[in-house]
């Protein structure tokens, strides 16, 4: 399945599909800060500045089917603008499958060309499955955020990772 699927550059046709992925990995209350995706117009905000910036936001598509995205988004400030922060998510029947492996590798390569040094972000420390897969791909741990997350009052670690190109 991994092979039928598409790895390209998000554009303004994509946010509702990227808007519905977002909504649905959110929902599961367990892989992102967010517990629900915002309004399409505050996602539509959010992914028009990302493709005007330049940042990397790549989307998986199975046929004309979202099904996933990986964004690195360079940091504002000058002094930080060598850094990016890193956001992915898979819809679970496309997870396991190798295609999490290809969309980020994608993303790292577009950062790299684009200039970015450093690319960094935080991962929930009881995502094994991910975690596994940002050290196959290069990243290393930096530290822990104790009871950085926290849903229905139950309280879990982030590991903090970054990938340096130098």
């Amino acid at each position: 399945m991994a092979g039928d699927i598409r790895i390209e550059p998000m554009t303004e046709g994509h946010i509702e599909g990227f808007h519905r992925v977002l909504d649905s990995v959110a929902r599961e209350r367990k892989y992102l800060t967010l517990l629900e995706a915002p309004p399409l117009e505050d996602t539509r905000k959010f992914a028009l500045s990302s493709i005007a910036n330049r940042n990397v936001h790549l989307v998986a598509l199975h046929g004309d089917e979202l099904v996933g995205w990986c964004d690195i988004r360079r940091h504002f400030f000058p002094s930080h603008a060598h850094c990016g922060s890193l956001g992915m998510g898979l819809l679970p029947n496309y997870r396991g499958r190798g295609l999490g492996r290809r969309l980020i590798e994608t993303a790292i390569e577009a950062a790299r060309e684009g200039g970015m040094i450093r690319i960094e972000f935080g991962v929930h420390a009881d995502n094994a499955r991910a975690i596994r897969l940002y050290e196959r791909v290069g990243f290393v741990r930096e530290g822990v955020s104790r009871d950085a997350f926290c849903v229905d009052g139950e309280y879990t670690d982030v590991i903090n990772m970054a990938l340096i190109f130098r």
